[in-house]
């Protein structure tokens, strides 16, 4: 598992190992160093990179389409390539304990590079029996290779120094650990890792089995240091084992080049000399996440400015100047182990040896972090569940563009918001399709569309860019509309409902592949969300037309009905809200079921109200501004109607105006 990159001077961090089935905790002697004064920035004032600018907001949505506003709700727990990880056992359940979909493993070198004549053949069967155990489980993999590992795992060695490097590369003792450490820096070593990489990345890269791979190789665990052998040798007798950084950057350029597809990260932003630094696709691995020790407490994740070490994750970013590097790699690591089981009771706060958890990952931009603790986390628990969904991606459709009833090639839009910490960073196939009553998709399309543009729509600012007081949010990402035109012949007349699906690759090797979902109620579990009803061809059931000053209607309060020429009808009912409402009497359910309700409205600034079907459940939905109070707009929401005609709906809001309503038709 685990480490703990050194203190600075003479002290030292925490290491702990991981045994096959528990993890055992050893602690380094040492003293604890004071956290600098909270709001100092130490150096990274210069160095920082400072606020991203903003992305390009992409194109406006086609006007001529009809808006059908989609309604919010919380996305699963379990997305896949995001949140938490769990260790690989094999032949065990990896879907027990929090809704998870990725699992962590480590493997030894010498169970790869298995013939001690020829460093250039390989195995991988370790490898394959993992991912294909674990895919099997719906879920992908994030792996890294050692060459020592204190005490072994249990199911991987403890000395995993290829037997092919004997006679060629010499080895030293770390005494304190009790491993084998290769000489880093024999060209005979560096040769043989770099072939490695490039065999690793020839057969794996792209495998949709995996999703993260951490660089390793180097040092214990392959975690990139060899405490206490290691680069400060000013005060103490250890020698230094690392390799220089210009050969450690060998490593990450070799990496770098291998893997162009499958998303890639390093222990720390400095490695290899910091020869990541101008390698935008190397992400990074804070392996001791939220984390705080010594006296006074000094975090390891959060910066100096807000009472972090001056050797921890983020200040080792903006000291590089690397801190943005979540825009373009993923950011990965371990909730530090001694906190596993509290990491997120205090949320969005922390306490004690936990840091301030909701900074943390906002600041670090956290996509998914190793936590096997989470096997003890209550799924219902609020503060966890908070945590996960605002980790990596959290996308949803705020609209789709079409029109309700289509036939020969029509034109489908939406739009999507990014309202967690980071963007989805695989181009995973977006699809469009048509899907009967029975469930049925009867036809499908897939579309250009890139989810990786998607951006989160507000970022959090470190205080060493001092553009306010922590915390200020900015304005980053915008909702990004995509729209193709899909070709409805050969679809047989009818009605339908329009989903559209993100396909996981892991789906063409195992059925069980977690469903990328999105944070709407009518996302299905199948991975199908539900964009609204669409009648195709010319014989299709014609949508029902309702005006809202018709003399059947029930108007309350203040509701009243006015003039307006660009409606139809050339009325409108307004003064809706604040306990007025409008309710349409006697509205058509046809055969009864769930019906795509278009609403008619115009309203010059954004308004909300609620819908209230026979007298049910009220919902809210969300009224865009139109061009202003005359002209109408459109939003569709999907309404579950009784059949027969006796069907009633109610547009009212309790606390504030709503818009004003032009008609509904009902398909």
């Amino acid at each position: 598992m685990r480490t703990f990159a050194r203190r600075r001077g003479r002290e030292v961090l925490a290491a702990l190992c991981s045994a096959a089935l528990a993890l055992a905790v050893a602690v380094l002697p040492g003293t604890a160093q004071a956290a600098p004064a909270a709001g100092s920035t130490g150096a990274s004032a210069a160095a920082a990179q400072g606020a991203p600018a903003r992305p390009a907001p992409g194109p406006d949505p086609d006007p001529s389409l009809p808006v059908h506003t989609l309604a919010r709700a919380d996305a699963p727990l379990d997305n896949p390539l995001k949140g938490f990880a769990r260790f690989y056992q094999p032949g065990t359940d990896q879907n027990t304990g929090y809704p998870h979909s990725l699992t962590w493993s480590y493997f030894g070198l010498s169970e790869v590079m298995k013939n001690a004549s020829d460093c250039g053949d390989y195995d991988w069967d370790v490898l394959d029996s993992a991912l294909d155990e674990t895919a099997s489980y719906g879920n992908q993999a994030a792996v890294r290779f050692y060459p020592e590992y204190p005490g072994g795992s249990g199911s991987h060695p403890a000395n995993a120094i290829p037997a092919c490097f004997a006679g060629h590369v010499d080895n030293r003792t770390n005494a304190y650990w009790n491993t084998t450490s290769p000489d880093y820096d024999s060209p005979y070593l560096l040769d043989a890792l770099e072939d490695f990489i490039a065999a690793f990345g020839a057969r794996y890269d792209g495998d949709p089995r995996i999703g993260f791979i951490h660089m390793g190789l180097i040092g214990l665990w392959g975690e990139w240091h060899t405490w206490p052998y290691d680069t400060d040798t000013s005060g103490d007798s250890y020698p230094n084992y690392m390799p220089t950084d210009a050969h450690g950057a060998e490593i990450i350029r070799a990496y770098d080049s291998a893997f162009t597809h499958t998303k890639l990260e390093v222990r720390y932003p400095e490695s290899g000399g910091g020869a990541a630094d101008g390698l935008p696709a190397v992400g990074f691995h804070d392996d001791s996440f939220c984390y705080r020790e010594g006296s006074p407490l000094a975090g390891l994740t959060l910066p100096v400015s807000m009472g972090g070490a001056s050797w921890s994750q983020l200040q080792k970013a903006l000291d590089r100047g690397v801190e943005n590097r979540w825009t373009t790699a993923s950011m990965g690591g371990e909730v530090r182990p001694e906190i596993q089981s509290t990491a997120f009771a205090n949320w969005p706060g922390g306490s004690g040896a936990v840091d301030n958890s909701k900074a943390c990952v906002e600041l670090e931009h956290t996509t998914w972090k190793i936590n096997e603790g989470s096997a003890g986390y209550s799924s219902s628990d609020p503060n966890v569940a908070a945590a996960v969904r605002l980790m990596g991606y959290d996308l949803s459709v705020d609209n789709a563009y079409f029109h309700d009833t289509a036939q020969g090639t029509t034109t489908v839009g939406v739009r999507i918001s990014n309202d967690g910490v980071a963007p989805f960073y695989y181009p995973w196939t977006v699809s469009l399709g048509l899907q009967d009553s029975s469930g049925k998709v009867v036809k499908s399309w897939a579309t250009p569309w890139d989810l990786r543009k998607v951006m989160p729509s507000k970022i959090r600012a470190f205080p060493d860019w001092g553009v306010g007081s922590d915390p200020t949010y900015l304005d980053y990402g915008y909702p990004q509309y995509f729209d193709t035109t899909v070709d409805l012949s050969g679809v047989t007349t009818g009605d339908y409902r329009l989903v559209m699906k993100a396909k996981n690759p892991l789906d063409d090797i195992s059925a069980a592949a977690k469903k990328l979902r999105f944070a709407n109620s009518g996302q299905n579990s199948d991975g199908w969300l539900d964009l609204g009803a669409m009648s195709v061809g010319s014989g299709s059931t014609t949508a029902k037309s309702y005006e809202a000053e018709a003399s059947g209607n029930t108007l309350t309060g203040t509701a009243v009905t006015a003039d307006c020429a660009s409606c139809s009808g050339g009325a409108k009912v307004g003064y809706l809200g604040n306990g007025a409402a409008l309710t349409f009497n006697g509205v058509d359910g046809g055969t009864g079921g769930t019906r795509s309700v278009t609403v008619h409205y115009a309203t010059a600034v954004a308004r909300s109200a609620t819908v209230r079907v026979n007298g049910g459940t009220p919902r809210t939905v969300t009224f865009a501004p139109t061009a202003d109070w005359t002209t109408p707009g459109t939003a569709t929401v999907s309404l579950p109607l009784n059949a027969g005609t006796a069907n009633s709906v109610t547009f009212t809001n309790s606390s504030d105006w709503a818009p004003d309503i032009d008609r509904i038709t009902v398909s």
